[in-house]
């Protein structure tokens, strides 16, 4: 699979390269290349992860091979320097662990029925592997390979410290009674554990599509009678769980906010935005969402709430659009009540293609490539926040570059659900909530620090002068609660990272490519963790 890719990253490094400029590889693949490519000539999505890897090995290459070998350096220590770095870039490229498992499953009516069921690990440079499990008829090994190598990047480039892994059963959940799901989810969970796939510092699973914070609950519950039985921490063995079993507060809308997040943060700065055309700030931008399910929905909320204006919602049953914009809790109502955004009152039913409509923001948050060669030429939003996990395939990619479209990438914008996640992780090991140790403390503290303003100031003008705290420090005074600190976490995590990413953008003078810059900025630090370690190789 990676021949052709390889062929193009040796071609691409064999041309003229201008001082701070590096080489990149081809983004499109021909049909007669690969066996693996749709009939449209687009790369599938294992192969597109690749891709915008192997580009990111070779921007990586460039730099660390153009650095001087230190004075005094003998010419066959550089050589081998760089036989080191090339090894361990290679290192990083292929999955590491993979499995696949078939069970019976008997239905409520008494037939049996085969189960498929898998798990990548991609990097084990970080333990425990961290990757979400996702119920869907379309899901295969290279699927689960593609995540798993996605989010090994992802992690990287938030800092979170796990290596990267992903899991799937090709199932059609609503074909299945909750009974048959329960007995699929745990007999997937023992045949996970069986072959070491599970555990809080092996491999810590969390939803994806089709799941959610029951299945997590079934996978912790039955690990937690098996392999995990008397292990004080057997409740990292996932995330995502319900409050009750050792969840966070914050984890259900970690990344549609993420996304809220990595919008506002790459808006409010000058330099790409003047780089597109558009002016600074969030506030009165219009955005269209592509999927209205927990990503869309909560990053629909966030923006909308932070001031800017919901036009349209493409669903797979229909579109919706309004001008005026479209509030995102009445949508929401609307949906859980009526089971589509079809017929919702206060916005229009349209049959047009929402994704070339005029807006400045698009959120694709559904499916892997919907964004293709074939429509990316028509999109005239200014900024695509990639919602979902590889909705823009190589060729539209430089093709959004080429009209000036800021694309904010996956691995970057939806990466606020595994940062939630390591964040309950952390609390599953330390087994107490945060805030429960300091809430009071901080509560106190803030009042006598009130106490003590009013009396130096009663000291000085010989007067009683109460201080009256405004409704936000009321707020402030009462401590930080857990989500207070999750979201505050949250947002921290990705302002540095979309500051390092934008820092690495014009370091490697990439222009709009925000993608090549964050894989870049995950793979130096997944190198530097290899070759910091003082690795022994056999």
């Amino acid at each position: 699979m990676f021949r052709n890719v390889q062929s193009l990253v040796r071609h691409s490094r064999q041309l003229p390269i201008a001082k701070k400029s590096y080489a990149r590889i081809s983004t499109t693949i021909p049909k007669s290349n690969t066996a693996a490519a749709d009939s449209d000539g687009e790369p599938d999505f294992l192969e597109m992860v690749s891709i915008y890897a192997e580009n990111a090995h070779a921007i990586a290459l460039d730099k660390l091979l153009s650095r001087k070998p230190a004075p005094g350096k003998k010419l066959e220590e550089y050589s081998y320097r760089e036989k080191h770095i090339k090894g361990i870039l290679n290192i990083i490229k292929p999955t590491n662990t993979a499995l696949a498992v078939t069970f019976p499953l008997q239905r409520d009516n008494g037939e049996i029925e085969m189960v498929k069921g898998y798990r990548a690990q991609h990097s084990h440079h970080r333990l425990p592997c961290k990757g979400g499990i996702r119920y869907a008829l379309d899901v295969d090994m290279d699927e689960v390979k593609a995540l798993a190598m996605l989010m090994t990047f992802k992690c990287a480039v938030v800092d979170v410290p796990f290596g990267g892994a992903k899991g799937g059963i090709a199932i059609n959940k609503s074909d299945y009674s909750e009974h048959e799901i329960e007995k699929i989810t745990r007999r997937f969970t023992v045949e996970l554990a069986r072959k070491g796939f599970i555990g809080p510092g092996i491999d810590v699973p969390a939803p994806d599509m089709g799941t959610g914070e029951k299945e997590m609950s079934w996978m912790a519950d039955t690990f937690a009678m098996t392999l995990g039985y008397g292990n004080i921490n057997a409740s990292g063995c996932v995330t995502g769980k319900p409050i009750s079993q050792g969840g966070i507060h914050g984890r259900v809308s970690a990344t549609g906010r993420g996304v809220y997040h990595g919008i506002d943060n790459f808006i409010r700065d000058e330099y790409y935005m003047n780089l597109i055309g558009l002016e600074p700030g969030l506030k009165g931008k219009t955005f269209v969402v592509q999927g209205f399910g927990n990503v869309g929905l909560h990053t629909c909320r966030y923006l909308h709430r932070f001031g800017a204006k919901c036009v349209g919602i493409i669903e797979y049953d229909g579109s919706i659009k309004n001008p005026d914009g479209i509030d995102p809790k009445a949508l929401e109502d609307y949906k859980l009540e009526a089971g589509t955004i079809v017929g919702f009152p206060g916005a229009t039913d349209t049959k047009e293609d929402l994704m070339q409509a005029e807006c400045d923001i698009l959120v694709p948050a559904a499916n892997e490539r919907q964004i293709t060669s074939k429509n990316a030429h028509l999109i005239k939003a200014k900024i695509i926040a990639e919602g979902a996990n590889g909705p823009t395939t190589p060729a539209a990619d430089k093709i959004l570059q080429e009209r000036k479209r800021l694309v904010i990438p996956d691995l970057y914008i939806n990466a606020g659900g595994v940062t939630v996640s390591y964040f309950e992780w952390l609390k599953n090991l330390n087994h107490v909530s945060y805030g429960r140790l300091t809430w009071k403390y901080e509560e106190d503290s803030n009042y006598h620090l009130l106490d003590s303003v009013q009396q130096s100031l009663g000291d000085h003008f010989g007067a009683n002068i109460p201080i009256t705290p405004t409704a936000n420090f009321k707020n402030q005074i009462k401590g930080a609660s857990e989500k207070d600190i999750v979201h505050s976490g949250l947002a921290f995590t990705m302002e540095r990272s979309a500051n390092r990413i934008m820092q690495t953008g014009q370091e490697y003078n990439l222009g709009l490519d925000m993608r090549a810059a964050g894989y870049v900025v995950a793979l130096e630090k997944i190198f530097n963790t290899y070759s910091e370690a003082g690795l022994t190789f056999t």
